[in-house]
């Protein structure tokens, strides 16, 4: 076990809220994610109330220098995917310092749970594209919006 990874253990048995999510890799092709965490989490899948705003973050190895990076979300419902607006879609602001090199970054945005939206649940599916449109990152994981 790494020591992030033990970092994590040790909070969650002294009462924090763990927030790391399971994720599936969807096409990482230029990137290896570590973790994604979602903030507040703490039953999984994710329950995002309405109306609030919650904190993604995704490590991740990127394996290609990249001039810019561009976050791309969909909400899959019935196997169809919905396009989803986040506040802002250039990670060079979220977290990553651009140009990208080989190595370790954390990618971190809000996503906005609007009050209009239905209570349902569903996969996102959250990417990251580099400067050619190849994925550094792409993970999907469950929520229910409630």
């Amino acid at each position: 076990m790494d020591s992030r990874a033990g970092l994590v253990v040790l909070l969650c048995l002294i009462g924090f809220t763990c927030a790391e999510v399971k994720f599936i890799d969807c096409g990482s092709a230029t990137g290896k994610v570590a973790t994604v965490d979602v903030k507040p989490c703490p039953t999984q899948p994710c329950q995002l109330h309405r109306g609030q705003d919650y904190s993604v973050n995704v490590t991740f190895m990127s394996n290609v220098e990249s001039k810019t990076s561009t976050a791309v979300v969909h909400g899959i419902i019935a196997g169809a995917p919905i396009p989803f607006a986040i506040p802002n879609p250039d990670g060079c602001k979220s977290g990553i310092q651009c140009p990208m090199k080989k190595q370790m970054y954390n990618y971190v945005a809000t996503l906005a749970v609007k009050s209009e939206y239905p209570a349902i649940k569903l996969v996102v599916k959250w990417e990251l594209r580099d400067d050619t449109n190849s994925d550094l990152f792409c993970v999907e994981f469950p929520i229910q919006i409630v």
